[in-house]
Order: structure tokens, then C-alpha cells, then sequence
């Protein structure tokens, strides 16, 4: 059995600033609380006895920061399809701009379903199939892996899993994990979904 830890990257936006769609085209590093969110992350399985075997993330710059921050001294190997998704016409907009584009209902269909607005770049088969391929990967590990992700992403571990162990809702907040627990034979069921540290 593998325990995969599925965690999004921490914070890029400070209290205070305009919250932006950030996505695979803007890569910027993590702000000041997103920083504090990982050390508390980082403390929070280190009081657990948590030590990863393995450790993938995506490529950019924040994923790679959190990586670093929660697994410090193991490699953070970059895994493309981890990366975000591309926002399209929404990349780097304030989020009332996104609402007034695509619409409350379709922006609720994303967060409840994981149905790509109009114009957004995402392949949600693509991304379930590449999940389910590296929870193959993962059933040849032995130990704890973690993952670094983004919320586009995340949300369609939820579809490639197996079984899920709760009825989870779609969206990891920053620096939230979920837990996959895989099988020998490449089986995985989510046991735990948007679990932060603190909370």
C-alpha cells in the first residue's frame, strides 16, 4: 500500500492584493502567507512522523516553493501534468472580471462538477487518465509520496480514484491535501479530501 499525499501549493496573493485566475501561463512564487502555510504543513506531518519516499510536483515556481517548504531535503521531481490549467481568456484576471465573462452558474459547474468553462484550455479525460496512470506509478512505491498540484488539477484525482471514502466537495484550498491510499495493484480510494493543518 502507498499513501499518496495530493496537496495544493500555497498562497500567491497576500491580504490586501487583487485575487487573480493565475494558471499554467503565469508562474510566480509563493507570497508571504503562502510561505507560512507550507511551514505549517511542513510542521504538521513532521509531528505525524511523515517522511516522503518520493516527492513530484508541478514544474512551477509556487508548486516547487510548497515542494521544498513540506519535503525539505528530498528532490521535488517535476511532473508536467501537475501543472495548472490554462485559464484562456481568464488567465490573469480579478475573479469579478471571470464572473462577469463566463457567469456565476458556469463558474459554479467548475467548482461543483469539474466542468471547464467556455475558453478555459483543460481536458478533464486527459487529466483523469494521467491520474490514473500515476496511481499505477504509485502502486510500485513503497512508503509516502507527495504530490504537489494546483486546484484545476486536483479535482479530477476525485474522478480517477476507484472509491472515494466521503462524499468530498471538488476544490482544495491553498495548501489543503487529500489523502489516496493505493493498492499493490494500482487501486486508489481517497480517504480524505481538503484536510488542512490547524484545522
Amino acid at each position: 500500500m502507498t499513501d499518496l499525499y495530493i496537496l495544493r501549493h500555497g498562497n500567491t496573493f497576500n491580504k490586501g492584493d487583487v485575487i487573480r485566475r493565475v494558471g499554467a501561463r503565469t508562474d510566480m512564487p509563493l507570497s508571504t502567507s503562502g510561505v507560512m502555510q507550507a511551514t505549517m504543513v511542513a510542521a504538521y506531518f513532521e509531528k505525524l512522523g511523515l517522511e516522503f519516499e518520493h516527492v513530484l510536483s508541478s514544474p512551477l515556481e509556487r508548486a516547487m516553493m510548497t515542494a521544498d517548504i513540506v519535503a525539505p531535503g528530498v528532490f521535488a521531481e517535476p511532473l508536467p501534468f501537475l501543472t495548472e490549467i490554462d485559464y484562456g481568456p481568464d488567465e490573469g484576471q480579478p475573479e469579478d472580471a471571470v464572473i462577469a465573462r463566463i457567469g456565476e452558474d458556469a463558474l459554479r459547474n467548475w467548482d461543483e462538477n469539474a466542468v471547464p468553462p467556455p475558453g478555459w484550455d483543460v481536458d478533464p479525460q486527459a487529466l483523469i487518465a494521467a491520474w490514473k496512470d500515476f496511481f499505477a506509478e504509485c502502486a510500485e512505491t513503497q512508503g509516502s509520496v507527495l504530490a504537489v498540484t494546483s486546484n484545476g488539477v486536483a479535482r479530477f484525482a476525485l474522478d480517477a480514484a476507484d472509491s472515494l471514502a466521503g462524499d468530498f466537495p471538488r476544490k482544495l484550498s491553498t495548501c489543503a491535501w487529500g489523502l489516496a491510499v493505493v493498492s499493490a495493484d494500482g487501486k486508489a480510494e481517497i480517504r480524505s479530501w481538503n484536510q488542512r493543518a490547524g484545522a
